[in-house]
């Protein structure tokens, strides 16, 4: 490895209530909106999100659980401490080859999903409700983005129809690797919930992918600068466009 040079981030970002949440942000620093978008390599990028410089896995282990105590959790009928939003742990790897500059970028994104939720076992009102139809209505875009990877035919993937799917773009379709683990209970009580469960991941497992190495040159890397540049310069216009101010 002494001829590359490999360098380490992460952030971490929530989903409650169909918003986005910085889980890193210091706690004196100001709320700010986070954009979802899509770098020149198709790898989705949470704008305005704090990005932490990693250096071991302890520190990886320690920016984690400092997230984890700002995730939203409540108690419910089924659970003490339910979940009641998604997770994103994103790790970001840079790589650069010292002799001919060429640099790969990937990332590892570790993703918890609330669990559905059926209203009649966990006695959810008020807020608890709400968070409930916010998972549930999420869980069901993530369905039908599973669906649509997984029948084999090229058409119309519903990525947009929800944050969630806009999140995990890159850790379903094209160019990714995918594992999900399925938490079950053995309960009869719980057979519902169970089957659907297996099921959802059955249909994971239909989609197919080939993952391939993110690499740019420096010649490259200029360019995709610029593009993006342009179309900072593009989103800015046609904003203001929408303002009257042109």
């Amino acid at each position: 490895m002494d001829n590359f040079e490999i360098s380490l981030s992460c952030y971490m970002v929530e989903l409650y209530l169909e918003n986005l949440k910085d889980l890193l942000k210091p706690k004196k620093q100001e709320e700010k909106p986070l954009d979802i978008k899509e770098n020149a390599h198709g790898m989705v990028v949470v704008e305005g999100a704090n990005e932490i410089p990693l250096s071991s896995y302890e520190e990886a282990n320690k920016i984690f659980e400092f997230g984890l105590e700002n995730r939203k959790t409540a108690s419910t009928n089924m659970n003490a401490t339910s979940s009641r939003s998604h997770l994103v742990f994103s790790i970001i790897i840079n790589s650069r080859n010292k002799q001919t500059n060429q640099r790969t970028i990937g990332k590892l994104s570790l993703v918890d999903l609330a669990g559905s939720e059926r209203v009649s076992k966990t006695g959810a009102t008020k807020d608890r409700l709400k968070e409930a139809l916010a998972i549930n209505k999420s869980l069901s875009a993530l369905g039908n983005v599973i669906s649509a990877l997984g029948d084999g035919k090229k058409g119309h993937i519903p990525y947009r129809d929800n944050k969630l799917t806009m999140l995990m773009k890159d850790s379903l379709g094209g160019n990714a690797k995918t594992l999900m683990f399925v938490n079950v209970s053995p309960a009869d009580y719980n057979s519902d919930e169970t089957n659907t469960s297996l099921t959802y991941a059955k249909r994971v497992k239909n989609i197919k992918n080939f993952a391939v190495k993110n690499t740019q040159s420096k010649q490259t890397d200029k360019m995709n600068h610029i593009i993006m540049d342009l179309q900072s310069e593009i989103a800015r216009l046609e904003k203001k466009l929408e303002d009257g101010g042109i």
